[in-house]
């Protein structure tokens, strides 16, 4: 293949452009390039950019063949004016016919695929059977916005194009000699998924799946590493809630005669997609092994009920609990009632549509109140743009069955911003901590109070080793979008010399561990013997979710702008260079920035503990 990137129209305001990568002749990648964050959602939370990667087979006009040029999944409306710009200067002038691969519907996608309709008067539609329903539910839509826009307001919406639905696997012959298997792909977050692969090339069009968002002109990745915890992070945010039905689409995939994977963002693998199949395998076991397991039933007109659901299925997996996630629009009745039955918990979701809620929530919230356990713990999330009648019905129909709340009904106008998804998380995660400790009390009475600390000789001697007594605090971004959190930190430990680097264990359920990915900078604050009771106090209280660690406390700064305790014997500022996973916590190795030792002669506080078996 060659892939050599063109020079690319580009939006000198927001940075994103769209450039030209030749796969084969008449074959090329339209890669739309966004060095800033596109959303607030979750999976874009590592703040690396993306891309929108979509592919356009041209026609060859030497041979007369009467097959119009191939648009293979479009990206969504954010990059319209410079993509359609781009498309066009790729096409013979003038031209109105276009075949469309549509590999997930959406609101944004629709709004490209309308104006895309304006230009191509003969384009044609190809999506899978749900695809198509969402197509026709959400063409001529209004979707609520935060600002209303007049040109919005006066915006003429095409006549939907003719719909090819591919039902299953089926081949089609498309311009320049290309032949492409559609794939049906259905899950709960992409109902109308639709793979592609070409078979002459051997190149998966995955779309939404094998995905990472960072931005880059490369069209592969140099290696299985470079990109890891990109693909891991957005495999954690979006897969791991559906890792069933994500392993079977795996299992059909490889079957496949691949060359290269190119997916809808991020690099194409080319060398060792092996592999990285491989790993989704291994990321998802995690999900079947759990005791524990919470299910989540949602629609989502415009998907901000979704990226809610996303942020607190996240932070309940942390905990090491099992999310199932369920579109009760595309899901049978009798899945629903064999899930809700073995369920631990339950997470209920839903927009509101003309002042009602979506009428796959209500058939699905009276399967809840028939089959849920009134004993288990149940959280009601949803969107709204200007009402929210549908979170009310599903609060007041819960508590009058009977049903105990694990958190406070959220409601959310519009979109989740950066702290509210980092709330939505705390939120998941205490949700899920209760179902642990619950757990844990059970098997504790079965055991007839027999515990791991008092049987395991190896665990008992693990906690003789000793740790120094830290507080690591990290700070993100600035202004209306900063983050911060913090911790106590005792698994601490010095890793290289040269050059100065140290490690750290986290547990995964720790706000702060989102906030230790690569190249994110943290202070490790060193605490003093005999000193060290009232910053101990501070940071090891219970924080409500989205409650901010620092609050009243005063503070210095390092040098990258990281909180100092003033207080500590000394302080380091470091940056994370690696993350290894370890069981229940994330094993972090950090570079030391800078430093410095605040008493000269004061005494490093320790911590000394009885077992391995807990802090």
């Amino acid at each position: 293949m060659s892939n050599s990137p063109q020079t690319p129209p580009k939006n000198i305001e927001t940075g994103r452009e769209v450039i030209n990568i030749l796969i084969e002749e008449g074959f090329i990648s339209l890669r739309g390039l966004s060095p800033k964050r596109l959303r607030f959602e979750i999976e874009y939370g590592l703040e690396r950019g993306s891309t929108a990667n979509s592919f356009l087979i041209t026609t060859n006009d030497a041979s007369n063949e009467d097959l119009p040029p191939t648009l293979i999944h479009p990206p969504g409306v954010a990059f319209k004016d410079i993509f359609i710009k781009n498309l066009i200067s790729n096409l013979p002038a003038g031209s109105k016919d276009l075949l469309v691969i549509v590999g997930h519907v959406n609101p944004n996608r629709v709004s490209l695929l309308q104006a895309l309709a304006t230009i191509f008067t003969n384009m044609k539609l190809v999506c899978s059977g749900p695809g198509s329903k969402l197509l026709q539910e959400i063409w001529h839509q209004q979707i609520p916005s935060k600002i209303e826009s007049k040109t919005n307001q006066n915006h003429s919406v095409p006549n939907i194009p003719e719909i090819q639905i591919i039902k299953k696997q089926e081949r089609i012959l498309i311009s320049n000699g290309y032949q492409l298997r559609l794939i049906p792909a259905p899950t709960a977050r992409w109902p109308g998924g639709l793979l592609a692969f070409e078979e002459n090339l051997g190149l998966l069009m995955s779309d939404k799946y094998f995905a990472a968002h960072l931005c880059t002109k490369d069209w592969a990745e140099a290696n299985r590493s470079s990109t890891e915890e990109d693909r891991r992070y957005y495999f954690d945010c979006l897969m791991a809630p559906m890792a069933n039905q994500v392993d079977a689409l795996v299992e059909k995939i490889e079957e496949l005669d691949i060359q290269t994977i190119a997916p809808g963002h991020g690099p194409a693998i080319d060398t060792s997609w092996r592999s990285l199949l491989k790993d989704y395998r291994r990321w998802g076991e995690g999900q079947e092994n759990s005791l524990s397991k919470v299910v989540l039933l949602f629609a989502s007109a415009y998907g901000n009920t979704a990226a809610i659901a996303d942020a607190l299925a996240n932070g309940v997996r942390r905990t090491g609990v099992q999310v199932e996630i369920f579109n009760c629009e595309f899901t049978p009745t009798n899945q629903l009632i064999k899930a809700i039955q073995s369920a631990d918990g339950y997470l209920i979701g839903s927009p509101t549509l003309g002042g009602h809620a979506p009428t796959p929530i209500v058939s699905a919230l009276g399967t809840l109140l028939a089959e849920g356990n009134k004993k288990k713990p149940v959280g009601v999330f949803g969107s709204y743009g200007w009402s929210g009648e549908a979170l009310d019905l599903l609060e007041s129909k819960l508590r009058d069955g009977g049903f105990e709340f694990g958190f406070q009904p959220i409601k959310i106008k519009f979109s989740p911003d950066p702290a509210m998804i980092k709330t939505l998380e705390e939120t998941g995660t205490l949700f899920g901590r209760n179902l642990q400790q619950a757990k844990n009390r059970q098997q504790r009475r079965t055991a007839a109070g027999m515990t791991t600390s008092r049987s395991d000789s190896k665990v008992l001697a693990l906690g003789r080793i000793v740790g120094s007594l830290c507080v690591l605090i990290a700070k993100k971004n600035g202004g209306e979008e900063e983050l911060t959190g913090a911790m106590v930190a005792s698994w601490v430990s010095q890793a290289s010399f040269n050059p100065p680097g140290l490690s750290i264990a986290v547990a995964k359920d720790r706000a702060v561990e989102a906030l230790l990915h690569c190249d994110d900078r943290f202070s490790l604050n060193v605490l003093a013997s005999g000193r060290e009771q009232k910053l101990m106090k501070q940071f090891l209280q219970p924080f409500p979710p989205g409650a901010d660690r620092l609050l009243g406390l005063t503070l210095d700064e390092s040098p990258a702008g990281q909180p100092i305790l003033p207080e500590a014997l000394a302080w380091l500022e470091g940056c994370v260079k690696q993350r290894m996973e370890c069981g229940d916590h994330w094993l972090i190795y950090a570079e030391i920035l800078h430093g410095q030792v605040l008493d000269q002669k004061g005494i490093t506080a320790l911590h000394h503990r009885r077992t391995g078996a807990n802090y």
